[in-house]
Parts: structure tokens; C-alpha cells; sequence
């Protein structure tokens, strides 16, 4: 026992030390510890479990572990101490407590704990936990009938930092923001970093204009002032979005997304200014209040559904792909047409939480497709605008990726010709980036949105789809012909890919055949249909080379 590594020590049946080893004794600096309680060399907090171990180990003969910390003369160390009882020559049992340091271990786990809960570039909380805190104070407040807001804040002109003059200027960047950011909010408050350049902070106690007025002033006062960072004297702002608890949510999705919505437009409305949510951020023709509510419910349910529609070859009938089409499936008010959902998701914030989500499952369900089709398919998935201009879009693409497992070129990403002109310089960054992760990009809708083809060229581009206003009149109108020679005859000399969208008629199908269309979605080969259902067309393809005629009839 002297020669142990570990600490030992020999105990009577009511705990008290008969022996102790000599690394014990240096250990908690006690000369003579015969006769002193166990318990009174353990921290206060551990009193209360070692009576019931010791109980335990009496009774049953059987060894026990506890995790304990032992006082020494500066800290209080944490170790292993296991517990068993002998009998000694005269037959009065006796315990053994042998206390293995745990030191290295505890700390390699609080720290693998602050890690999983920190961000690792500022150490401020990550969304994991600025989850966690949210429900904390969504509690209080419900006890307290205090209210509380979350506020967004979005550096301005962070990303010509980023890209001018590299990442490690970018990096100390954040880093001196969240500092700036931590000091000019109180110790109640919780502030986080969500990614990119985007920081969250939970205000206690905030919830009148006034409060949230000079508080927001604060914020954005603080990220004014010129940042000298490496020689660099840099100036950023920062927008400032709000929500307040209860009136704008009482949940911490709501909460989040509507602060994140109301930032948004604090950056479209000038930058450098805080913006507090209101209905009317949504415009009098997109907002439904109750719709909007039933919403951030029907992520908590799980109500949003994928369908699943057909592209075929227009050759061979066959199946080469789906396109994947979101659905929302209310418990009373049945299927909601996206029409009505999507606008709202998009001014709302729901729309980066709802598209992350619809992308990993495509890319999931593509193997499945694949499992029964025996050959390649490719998945072709709807990127809304507000998507496309997050700063975590690339993370998302990279986890769906890596998460399914599939090639990137299995991957079409749809993006209309709108969302690439609101901002070319960014647009041209991001499709790079999707490139070079092997990712297709098709524009949707091709030739509704802007006259410049110019795009064509400046962007890797694989894939046009034509839209169904162009093909609904086919073959008898001479100027929509027109327009469907021109795209495809464009788009064989650029060497792209293009997919027909709307065909419901075998004279549209053969009209678009012979004049060199590859593909063909629409009613003619198959409705958007759940994914079951796809499984079904795709085995009955498998010999017959195309879409039943049966499945052709499934409803949306």
C-alpha cells in the first residue's frame, strides 16, 4: 500500500481512517490522519454521497466506485475512489478506499464539453448553447412575467474584409467584435456567435422600447469605432435586429428567426441601425399572423414533407432524376400550397432552418432512389435567396454532402435568375465555391427574370430549365416555339443542359424531343409525388424504361 501509486486508505465500519498511505497523507498535508472521518477529507458538496456508498459496500461485499474531490492544502482534486470490503483475522469487517487522481481526465472532459459547447474562434456560446440559455430565460420569464428580447447583429461589410484582405484579418476581426460586443453587455446577458459574421445576444429584463433603444445604440455604437488589426485600420458596422418575448413568440425557433428577419431588413433599410420585428416587415399581401404561427409549430411536428417529381430523359423515357418539392401537410388545414408558405419562411427567417433541413433529406433519399434504380440518379434541390446569401450556405452544402455520402455531381442546386443579379460580385464568389465542390447549378426559370445573358458566361453554369409559361402554348404558338429554339440552341453552343418544365402533352413531349431538349419534367411523366410513391414509379421504370401511365395520375 506505501508503494502505491494511488492513494489508499483503510476505514472503519463508520468511516473513520485506521490507515493512511504516505502519498495520501503528502497529498492532503495531514500528519497524523488515524481516527479523522473519510468524509471530512472530501469537499462539503460530496458529503451527502459517500454515507449511502459506504452503506452499500458493507451490505453487499461488493466493490463500489465513487467520484469524489479530496481537499489538499491549495485546490480541491478530483479522484476515483474505489471502495470494497475484507474481513480482517478476527472476522470485523474493514474498508479499502483506493483513490485513483482524475485530474487529467476531468479536465480533457470539460474541456471536450466546452468545445462542443463554444464557439472556437471567439470561445462565446454556440448555437447549442445559446439554445439551452434561450429555454433558461423563456422559463424565468414565464414565472416571472418579465419579458425579455433577442437581439441579431450582423456586421456590415465583414465579407470585403474577409475577401480583401484574407481570413486571419477576418478571424481577429470577430474575435475583437465579440470582445467589444461581451464588454458592453451586463453578466446576466448571454451572447453567442452563430456563424459567419452573425452574433446573437439574450437580454434579460429588455423589453421596452426604451430599453431596447439604448441597448441596441450601445451594440452598434461599439463596432463604429476602427478596428487596428496586423497595420489594418478597418470599419465595420453592424444591423441590429430584434424580437421580444412574449409579444413576437414564446419560443426559441420564433424568437430567433424573427430577430434574424428583422436584421435582414435593417441591412436592406441603410445598415448601421437596429430594426425591431413587426408584422409589417412581411408586406400586407405575405403575412399571415396565424400562418406564421402555425408555422414555427409545424417544425416542432415535424409537418413539412418532401415530393419528389420526375426528370426524364425525353429520349428514352427514363428516369435520370426528381426534383424535390417542399410540402407542408397541416393537421386541419390539409396540404399548404408553398405559394402561401414560402414567402413567409422567407421574410421570417424559417426558410435557412427549412432548406438546411429539405437538402440533407434530398441527398438521403437520392440513395434510397438509387438502392432500387441499380444506376446513378441525380437530385435536384430549390435554393430560395435568402439561402444563397447566408453565410453558412456552404456549411450546409458540405454537411448534406458528407452526410449522404453522395458525389457532388449528383447534386443540381436550383437557383433563379433573380437571386444571381441581386449582388453578381457574391453570386460569382459563392457559385465558385459550389463548383468546386462538384455541385451542378441549373438556373430555374430561365428567361422570366433578367435580359442579360451575360451571366451564362460569367458563371458555371450547367443546367437551363426552361420555364412552363414557355412551354404551356406548345406547338401552336409561334412565339413561344421561338423562345424554346432559341434557349435550346443557346444552350448547345454553351455546352449546357436543359430541362423542359410543365409538359403535360405528348405533342409537347415530341415537339421538344425533335428539336434537341434533353430532359422533360411535368403531369406528362409524373406529378410531384411522396417519396414512397417515387420508390414506385422507379421499379416499375426499371424494365419499361418510363413513368406508368398509372403514376402519372398521383395527386400532389
Amino acid at each position: 500500500m506505501e508503494e502505491a501509486g494511488d492513494v489508499v486508505f483503510r476505514l472503519n465500519p463508520l468511516g473513520q481512517l485506521l490507515f493512511a498511505s504516505q502519498r495520501a497523507t503528502a497529498r492532503i498535508g495531514g500528519a497524523a490522519l488515524e481516527g479523522t472521518a473519510l468524509a471530512n477529507l472530501l469537499a462539503d458538496a460530496d458529503h451527502a454521497q459517500l454515507a449511502p456508498v459506504l452503506a452499500a459496500v458493507l451490505e453487499t461485499r461488493a466493490p463500489r466506485l465513487l467520484e469524489a474531490r479530496l481537499k489538499t492544502p491549495d485546490i480541491e482534486i478530483w479522484h476515483e475512489l474505489r471502495i470494497s470490503c475484507y474481513a480482517n483475522a478476527d472476522g470485523t469487517p474493514e474498508l479499502l478506499v483506493v483513490g485513483r487522481d482524475m485530474t487529467v481526465q476531468h479536465a480533457t472532459e470539460e474541456r471536450l464539453r466546452h468545445m462542443a459547447t463554444h464557439d472556437a474562434l471567439t470561445e462565446l456560446p454556440n448555437r447549442l448553447l445559446l439554445a439551452d440559455r434561450m429555454r433558461m430565460v423563456i422559463a424565468n420569464a414565464r414565472r416571472s412575467g418579465q419579458g425579455f428580447s433577442v437581439a441579431t447583429i450582423g456586421l456590415d461589410g465583414f465579407k470585403k474584409v474577409n475577401d480583401g484582405l484574407g481570413h486571419p484579418v477576418g478571424d481577429a476581426l470577430l474575435r475583437t467584435a465579440a470582445q467589444r460586443l461581451r464588454k458592453t453587455l451586463r453578466d446576466s446577458d448571454t451572447l453567442a456567435r452563430v456563424g459567419g459574421d452573425e452574433f446573437v445576444a439574450i437580454l434579460p429584463g429588455t423589453a421596452t422600447e426604451a430599453q431596447i433603444k439604448l441597448v441596441t445604440g450601445r451594440l452598434i455604437a461599439t463596432l463604429q469605432s476602427p478596428f487596428e488589426i496586423e497595420s489594418h485600420t478597418i470599419y465595420v458596422g453592424a444591423s441590429v435586429g430584434v424580437s421580444v418575448y412574449p409579444q413576437h413568440g414564446e419560443d426559441d425557433i420564433r424568437l430567433l428567426a424573427l430577430a434574424d428577419a428583422a436584421m435582414s431588413r435593417a441591412k436592406e433599410t441603410g445598415k448601421a441601425r437596429a430594426v425591431v420585428y413587426s408584422s409589417a416587415l412581411a408586406g400586407p399581401q405575405q403575412h399571415d399572423i396565424s400562418l406564421e404561427a402555425a408555422m414555427f409549430q409545424a417544425v416542432r411536428e415535424g409537418e413539412f414533407l418532401l415530393y419528389y417529381q420526375p426528370i426524364v430523359d425525353a429520349h428514352t423515357r427514363e428516369i435520370q432524376g426528381f426534383e424535390t418539392l417542399m410540402r407542408w401537410k397541416h393537421p386541419t388545414l390539409g396540404m399548404v400550397p408553398p405559394a402561401r408558405f414560402i414567402p413567409i419562411a422567407e421574410t421570417n427567417g424559417l426558410i435557412n432552418l427549412l432548406g438546411a433541413w429539405a437538402l440533407k433529406a434530398a441527398c438521403v433519399q437520392l440513395k434510397q432512389f438509387e438502392e432500387v434504380a441499380k444506376r446513378s440518379l441525380y437530385i435536384s434541390v430549390n435554393i430560395s435567396p435568402r439561402q444563397f446569401r447566408n453565410d453558412k450556405f456552404l456549411d450546409v452544402l458540405d454537411d448534406a454532402i458528407a452526410f449522404s455520402g453522395l458525389l457532388g455531381e449528383q447534386l443540381v442546386l436550383e437557383i433563379t435568375e433573380g437571386t444571381l443579379m441581386i449582388d453578381p460580385v457574391h453570386a460569382e464568389s459563392i457559385l465558385s465555391k459550389m463548383a468546386e465542390r462538384k455541385a451542378r447549378i441549373a438556373i430555374d426559370d430561365f428567361g422570366t427574370g433578367y435580359s442579360s445573358l451575360a451571366y451564362l458566361k460569367r458563371f458555371p453554369i450547367s443546367v437551363l430549365k426552361i420555364d412552363r409559361t414557355f412551354i404551356r402554348d406548345l406547338p401552336g404558338s409561334q412565339k413561344d416555339g421561338a423562345i424554346c429554339n432559341a434557349v435550346l440552341d443557346l444552350a448547345k453552343h454553351l455546352d449546357l443542359s436543359v430541362v423542359a418544365e410543365g409538359v403535360e402533352t405528348e405533342e409537347q413531349m415530341q415537339y421538344l424531343e425533335e428539336r434537341g431538349c434533353q430532359y422533360i419534367q411535368g403531369y406528362l411523366t409524373g406529378k410531384p409525388m411522396a417519396a414512397n410513391v417515387a420508390l414506385a414509379a422507379l421499379k416499375e421504370s426499371i424494365h419499361a424504361k418510363m413513368v406508368p401511365a398509372e403514376l402519372r395520375q398521383v395527386t400532389q
